[in-house]
């Protein structure tokens, strides 16, 4: 176990150091909305993509994943590959989001939505679903930073300690500078948290004799765990409904499109796609084989999401690397919470509130500010209570944020796309997650809860296009950028 005061002084260590980034960040915005929800659209291509890097590949890293391999074996390997084949998508979008938010000035990805189509309603509907879905799984972030630090200490750093210190960094560093703040730490703290993982599981892979002796004793002791389905977790039905709505992450989720409009230019969006493939298949073997390391060196735990949390406390891995992985982590959580509310705070004075009334850049920021605080403040409550409600809402967040799929795509690719359609899409779509999930009890881990939500939303996209029009105020980004598309290149 970790002394709670040698934690406190790298947590105090940790947050001087954003202390100082956030106030740079400050100084360099300019008071413009886009400045403090994209900054500015400037961001270079390393600190993009080491941000994305950090948003995605959250705690759920070496947490979650890293607890399901600890449960199921290398079928979480994988689940998490299908996510990072996902990524190929950002090869396609990533130059259209980019144009049409330049073009247009575009924040949100619903306010950028809802200009295609030609309608406020349908931003709105498309914000207002997507925080449903995304503030619950905001609370499993500040869950994942309780469960770290109280475990590491064996309970010296309460529950309520680890949460409420994540939530202030959270609200500090999102409120003081925006996203110019949060992926300016981003960058420099998921070069922490990826070398510190690779030290980790070095060190956990020799206290275990080494690479051959690791692979023979885990063949020997833990066959099952490097076949499929495994101890039994990952069956093929089990499998789908966790891997395809993963796939999408990267279009279904806001908080994640919404860095395709902060890049500086073309060459900023490919370095950061190459960072973002680079850094996340890497760090998708850290995770699994320190889920493998964690089953031989600290077996027989009840619940998996504290493999972590065991591992760091087994004594195998030298304190200082311990600490590293810690601040790494937490600042990974911490990234992801800001980055959602933010996204949130976006779509509240975009596409909400603006939609009813306009608003200055002075406040629209002032609303997205009071969201954060309300975002994070939730989150932090939530996390303390463990609300039934709230798990079941933040286990259907990827299936359920599916919805905005099918009318995004259309954005580019169908100009029959109709407002009407994109309205049915979403609404029908969500409606459907929540009564499947929640008044019918059909699990995450059936396969019929993702197709049955997808297959809604697009066939509703599609029929109720087909018997509408498009507005006279739609926009067609089709013909808009093809001249730019091609002149760079894109797909």
């Amino acid at each position: 176990m970790i002394a709670p005061i040698v934690l406190w002084t790298v947590i105090g260590l940790f947050a001087a150091f954003g202390f100082v980034i956030a106030l740079r960040a400050a100084r360099a915005n300019s008071g413009t909305a886009g400045d403090y929800y994209i900054g500015g659209r400037d961001i270079g291509g390393m600190v993009a993509g080491l941000s994305y890097a950090a948003t995605t590949y959250s705690a759920f890293m070496l947490v979650v994943l890293t607890g399901l391999t600890y449960r199921g074996g290398i079928g979480a390997l994988g689940f998490e590959l299908i996510y990072f084949a996902g990524l190929s998508l950002l090869v396609i979008f990533a130059p259209r989001f980019w144009l049409v938010g330049k073009r247009w000035g575009f924040i949100s990805p619903a306010e950028m939505i809802g200009a295609r189509y030609g309608s406020r309603g349908v931003a709105r509907a498309m914000a207002i679903v997507s925080i449903v879905f995304l503030l619950p799984y905001c609370t499993t972030q500040m869950a994942g930073i309780g469960l770290l630090l109280s475990g590491v200490t064996g309970g010296g750093i309460s529950l309520f300690q680890a949460v409420a210190t994540g939530a202030a960094l959270a609200m500090f560093w999102a409120l003081l500078a925006g996203l110019r703040s949060v992926a300016w730490t981003d960058a420099a703290l998921s070069v922490v948290m990826f070398v510190s993982g690779l030290l980790a599981v070095g060190f956990a892979v020799a206290a275990l004799g080494g690479p051959c002796q690791f692979l023979g004793t885990l063949q020997a002791d833990h066959a099952e765990w490097l076949s499929v389905p495994g101890p039994g977790l990952w069956s093929f039905p089990t499998f789908i409904a966790l891997s395809f709505p993963w796939f999408f992450f990267t279009l279904s989720n806001p908080q994640v499109s919404q860095r395709l409009f902060i890049l500086r230019d073309f060459r900023a969006m490919r370095r950061m796609i190459l960072w973002v493939m680079g850094f996340g298949f890497l760090f998708t073997l850290v995770a699994v084989i320190w889920g493998l390391a964690a089953l031989q060196l600290a077996p027989d735990l009840e619940n998996t999401s504290m493999a972590t949390p065991a591992l760091l406390s087994s004594g195998v891995i030298p304190v200082w690397v311990v600490l590293l992985l810690i601040v790494g982590i937490l600042s990974a959580a911490i990234s992801t919470l800001d980055s959602i509310a933010l996204t949130v705070g976006a779509m509240i004075a975009r596409d909400v509130v603006r939609g009813i009334e306009d608003q200055s850049d002075a406040r629209q920021i002032l609303s997205g500010r009071i969201v954060i605080v309300a975002v994070v403040l939730f989150a932090s409550y939530f996390a303390l209570e463990q609300a039934a409600i709230v798990d079941q809402l933040a286990a259907l967040s990827a299936a359920g944020l599916l919805v905005s799929v099918p009318p995004i795509v259309g954005a580019f690719f169908w100009r029959r796309g109709t407002a009407a359609g994109a309205l049915w899409a979403v609404l029908g779509g969500a409606a459907v997650a929540v009564w499947l999930a929640i008044f019918q009890g059909i699990s995450v881990f059936n396969p019929v809860l993702p197709f049955a939500v997808s297959g809604t939303s697009v066939g509703l996209f599609v029929l109720v296009s087909l018997v509408t029009r498009p507005r006279a105020t739609a926009l067609d980004f089709q013909t808009e950028i093809a001249e730019q598309l091609a002149h760079h290149r894109a797909w």
